[in-house]
């Protein structure tokens, strides 16, 4: 497995937005100023980082999920030297329909294999990603959330909002609660694992896709497409679970923290 699913095409609309406390460069400004949150220059594009950690796990094949106005990703990678260990592919979401529809344009790109589906604005570690690569079948990093707390540069606040996994005994994931209220979270018990949409899937996420309806919000949720895999397909996601921190590019607060964090890694793909 070999294949790795990147979805590049959201709307960045936190990124957008001026807070007035974020200290960037200019050269940061303006691309947050577009959305394209993988596109954070530090030192390197953000998305580079992630690409490196998926090279250094195994992965030869990604495609950049990118939306129709999003050419500055396409053109920046198309400008570089051929990377050395990658190939880079894209598919186009005509529309920000959410995380599904998001997968679902990739679906020429996976052609029936099983694939890594992760988002552009996390750097994942490496653990977790490999360990996807070596299981037989789905699976989903779940992502301890004390450890998130006390080494990722996200708030407390803001993990405490993350999708809880609700895991059975064989460790295998029952569903992903999104917005957890503290009964739900009691009632998983002391240790909690997040997703952060970092999964492993079969091609049957595709009809998976097309079948599942919009959330509330108006958009296709790869966290529900998950789930008609489970209750309607089937399938078993193996929850790996992680205890190492996941990097968050959400906002322009966090380029401050997360650029200290990648201070010093190299670059290589």
């Amino acid at each position: 497995m070999d294949k790795a699913v990147i979805l590049a095409g959201g709307m960045g609309t936190r990124m957008r937005k001026h807070d007035g406390v974020a200290d960037l460069t200019e050269d940061q400004t303006h691309v947050a100023s577009t959305g394209v949150k993988a596109m954070i220059p530090i030192d390197r594009p953000f998305l580079d980082y992630v690409l490196t950690v998926l090279a250094d796990a195994g992965y030869s094949h990604v495609c950049l999920v990118i939306g129709p106005d999003h050419e500055n990703v396409r053109d920046y990678y198309n400008d570089q030297a051929p990377p050395k260990r990658i190939s880079i592919k894209y598919a186009v979401q005509a529309k920000p329909l959410g995380t599904a529809n998001a997968v679902a344009a990739a679906e020429s790109f996976v052609a029936g294999d099983h694939f890594l589906a992760i988002n552009s604005d996390n750097h994942y570690p490496l653990d977790a990603v490999r360990a996807l690569r070596e299981i037989d079948g789905p699976g989903l990093a779940g992502f301890e959330r004390r450890a998130l707390i006390e080494k990722s540069n996200i708030p407390a606040d803001r993990v405490l909002r993350f999708a809880a996994a609700e895991i059975d005994d064989a460790g295998h994931l029952h569903r992903v609660i999104e917005k957890p209220t503290e009964q739900q979270l009691a009632a998983i018990g002391d240790v909690v694992y997040l997703s952060m949409n970092c999964w492993r899937f079969t091609p049957n996420i595709f009809d998976a896709c097309r079948k599942i309806p919009p959330s509330t919000r108006g958009e296709y949720e790869v966290t529900d497409a998950a789930q008609y895999c489970i209750d309607h397909l089937g399938e078993q996601f193996q929850v790996i679970k992680s205890s190492s921190p996941v990097l968050d590019l959400s906002s322009r607060q966090d380029v401050a923290p997360v650029t200290k964090l990648l201070a010093g890694t190299q670059v290589s793909f």
